[in-house]
């Protein structure tokens, strides 16, 4: 059989499976309906076809998955645990994800509606990569001996550790899925914390499926719950009082929603949220490097991407070509269902979201803007959620579609030429996730990446990262930081000692 015929029956095996049962809720180690009794569809989205039933987690479901964690906190097999171990066990669940890479592949193509290549590329591979980064963690994060001053002048010893934050409620996204899911479970994991993960409604097959895994990586019983379910089961995670910290990653609403949930037993919150990341392009640039990251930073994902580089900023010189490379960058696009290999470009997550993209390409053409490409369904595929790539050009700056995050293959194309109001205009947004700067100038870019307010600022690149370096935003894009030694400080405490020895 050829690539496209493995995937698609690798699929229909796939669905099969999921057909006979629904999916149930991980709790204490055992997968287990909702105390309700409900399930929900999920959907494909390159169809609109219903893939299985999932049990519709609720309030009590959340009750019983927190205190399992909590046990499982208190279990000297987990809390007790040698950094080696631990270590160990992250790897061998990395393994398994390895080893079940190409289903895990088309599950998350099926559900979520990215590539099937892409979510090998990025999902798969990319949660592969988190995990192992996070196992050599265990071993190197510690506290350390300091020289204080008492004002007795008695001879101290003062030294700090490092703690399990506690009982720790992961909330991610359906834009991509399973990596979001690694990027928090695997920092949790390695600092010792237990873990309810809450996966979007659109996209909990990955999420159920991890969990799995990590039982069979023998990662104990209670350490590693997964609730499925809607808004009910997410706000009930964060509103409990047997949690100790709340991830999320989502829309700033949602965002602000979950601050004042918290407050109850004041759990920490880290935040990683909405992002309308500016791309600006001087004079000088390469531009056919430009345009082809630039296609690539919006059209990405179908544009479903928190970084998405959905504001363009080109400068009047080389603004009209710019904008006809880019499009040429988007005719070359192949759009379909995601588990034919010669697709990569798949359809939107649900019609909600088609839905809400095509609102906002109508709410630009009443502003004023233009659609230059793009601007619907294509005319071929009329099953499922496919949304063209588009641009949209006579964008201003106080227009909809250049103020608010749109998370779909929108391009808003503004020009400019002075320096100075271009800073102005990037930094006017009340996001500041990231930013994209091309120029062949490279003292031009470091100045520039100074005065951007953005958590990531890519120099002649874009939407690069990797588990080493911290990820996050400014203003409302969000609190803390993602990936490298502050991911894990997000899953600890710190506690000061103090001993006399004299």
């Amino acid at each position: 059989m050829n690539e496209m015929t493995t995937s698609f029956a690798k699929a229909e095996a796939l669905a099969a499976g999921l057909a006979k049962a629904p999916r149930g809720l991980i709790i204490d180690g055992k997968s287990v309906p909702a105390i309700s009794g409900k399930t929900f569809a999920t959907v494909n989205p390159a169809t609109g076809q219903e893939i299985c039933q999932v049990a519709e987690g609720g309030v009590e479901d959340v009750d019983l998955a927190v205190r399992a964690a909590r046990k499982a906190l208190e279990n000297p097999a987990w809390r007790d645990m040698s950094a080696v171990d631990r270590s160990l066990l992250l790897n061998r669940l990395a393994d398994l994800i390895e080893r079940d890479a190409a289903e895990l592949a088309v599950l998350e193509c099926m559900d979520n509606g990215k590539p099937a290549t892409l979510t090998q590329a990025v999902e798969i591979e990319g949660s592969i990569k988190t995990f192992r980064y996070f196992a050599g963690w265990p071993t190197k994060f510690g506290g350390e001996t300091l020289p204080v001053s008492p004002r007795s002048g008695a001879k101290i010893l003062n030294y700090t550790v490092r703690e399990p934050v506690g009982v720790c409620g992961l909330i991610v996204p359906w834009n991509y899925p399973m990596s979001m899911a690694a990027w928090k479970v695997a920092p949790a994991l390695a600092a010792g914390c237990t873990v309810i993960l809450k996966p979007a409604e659109q996209t909990p097959l990955t999420a159920l499926r991890l969990a799995e895994l990590a039982l069979e990586a023998g990662i104990p019983e209670g350490v590693f719950n997964v609730i499925t379910g809607f808004g009910e089961a997410g706000a009930a995670l964060v509103d409990h009082h047997g949690v100790d910290k709340v991830a999320f990653t989502g829309s700033t609403a949602v965002g602000k929603a979950i601050v004042r949930g918290s407050t109850g037993n004041l759990k920490k919150v880290s935040l990683e949220l909405g992002g309308k990341s500016p791309q600006i392009v001087l004079p000088d640039a390469d531009l056919d490097a430009a345009a082809a990251s630039i296609a690539a930073g919006i059209f990405f994902n179908q544009g479903q991407t928190c970084t998405a580089g959905s504001r363009l900023y080109a400068h009047a010189s080389i603004h009209d070509d710019l904008l006809a490379r880019i499009a040429d960058q988007a005719a070359q696009l192949t759009i379909g269902n995601g588990l034919d290999p010669s697709v990569n470009f798949g359809p939107l997550v649900s019609q909600e979201q088609w839905d809400q993209v095509n609102s906002y390409v109508e709410i630009g053409q009443n502003e004023g803007a233009e659609v230059m490409i793009g601007g619907g369904r294509p005319g071929d595929l009329a099953d499922g959620f496919f949304f063209q790539p588009t641009i949209m050009t006579n964008a201003g700056r106080d227009m909809r579609i250049v103020r608010e995050e749109i998370f779909g293959p929108v391009l808003s194309a503004l020009s400019w030429n002075d320096a100075d109001d271009l800073v102005a205009q990037a930094n006017d947004s009340d996001f500041g996730l990231s930013a994209g700067i091309w120029t062949n100038d490279i003292k031009q870019g470091h100045r520039l990446a100074g005065k951007v307010k953005a958590g990531t600022v890519w120099v002649n690149c874009f939407n690069l990262v990797d588990n080493a370096t911290p990820f996050g935003g400014f203003k409302q894009s969000g609190w803390g930081r993602e990936h490298g030694r502050q991911a894990m400080e997000l899953y600890s405490e710190i506690k000061s000692v103090w001993v006399n020895l004299s």
